[in-house]
């Protein structure tokens, strides 16, 4: 991809997050949180340790990484979005009354090649990150130099789901510009379509010890009208914009029609969707630590 095209796809997906910024994983539908409380669980941070949250968004793998690195480790929450830096910084105020918490640096940055010194860093985390990025792969060889030699590194992508969660995205395929339906596919196709192509993407990038694990997360929703809520509080409102304001009452409706078959008696239904998480560290002996070009 040309230095252009990397510069205009970054600047899209921070656009889309400053949009979605105030109302994130705010709607009462467990998602992000879950998904990177275990992948911070997997990677066992422990007190004292470097840590970096890369994308961190509003801090769902940051508040669990400060808690277990404390009180005498660091963290670093690193976003390309000013909003979620934003919303980041007020919701430390009130994590931090809630519980003790390592010294939490939050930066406005690029995940692709982040501004931070080399070998900075005992554990590095990613969560539902590398697929929006326009060069996976350079940027998993910027997180290596990030570590120190023996450094951790965890990514959560998305393995399978549903085939009720497809045909209820499918609402929006009439309305999706082709740029939107390539985008949709980012966490679904390539290297990040099977384990071994995620695994693949660490061991080129000099990771050893790669491993994968997948995790089962069931998401209820009370109804369709919270599932419309949620669409819209992440960066799935991009499928939603260009539905014609006319149109997407319909469009909901349609939804409801498809969820009948797995509805509930009380009108509510679950979701399940596999998590990947992948992990791999910096080797520890000189002799294999070949920082990637």
């Amino acid at each position: 991809m040309e230095p252009r095209e990397v510069a205009a796809r970054s600047l899209m997906v921070a656009a889309m997050f400053d949009a979605v910024a105030e109302t994130y994983d705010t709607v009462a539908v467990p998602w992000f949180g879950p998904i990177a409380e275990g992948l911070v669980e997997r990677m066992d941070p422990r007190p004292g340790e470097r840590a970096i949250d890369l994308g961190t968004g509003r801090g769902a793998a940051l508040w669990p990484l400060a808690s277990a690195v404390a009180p005498d480790g660091e963290v670093t929450g690193l976003d390309l979005s000013v909003q979620m830096i934003a919303t980041a910084r007020a919701e430390l105020v009130r994590q931090s009354a809630a519980r003790a918490l390592a010294p939490i640096d939050l930066v406005v940055g690029d995940a692709t090649a982040p501004e931070l010194p080399e070998r900075s860093y005992d554990v590095a985390v990613a969560s539902l990150v590398l697929f929006f990025l326009p060069e996976p792969a350079a940027a998993l060889r910027s997180w290596y130099r990030l570590l120190v030699p023996g450094g951790r590194l965890g990514i959560s992508t998305f393995a399978s789901r549903d085939a009720a969660w497809d045909r209820l995205d499918d609402v929006f395929t009439p309305y999706l510009p082709p740029a939107l339906l390539d985008a949709r596919t980012s966490g679904a196709r390539g290297p990040f379509a099977s384990d071994g192509g995620v695994a693949g993407l660490l061991e080129e990038s000099g990771f050893v010890d790669v491993a994968t694990q997948v995790m089962a997360l069931p998401v209820h929703f009370a109804d369709v009208e919270q599932w419309r809520a949620w669409t819209w509080s992440h960066g799935q409102r991009s499928h939603w914009l260009p539905v014609p304001v006319e149109a997407r009452d319909g469009v909901l409706a349609e939804a409801a029609r498809r969820l009948v078959p797995i509805t509930e008696p009380d009108g509510g239904f679950t979701l399940t969707q596999q998590v990947r998480y992948t992990t791999g560290r910096r080797p520890s002996l000189p002799s294999a630590d070949v920082t990637p070009a």
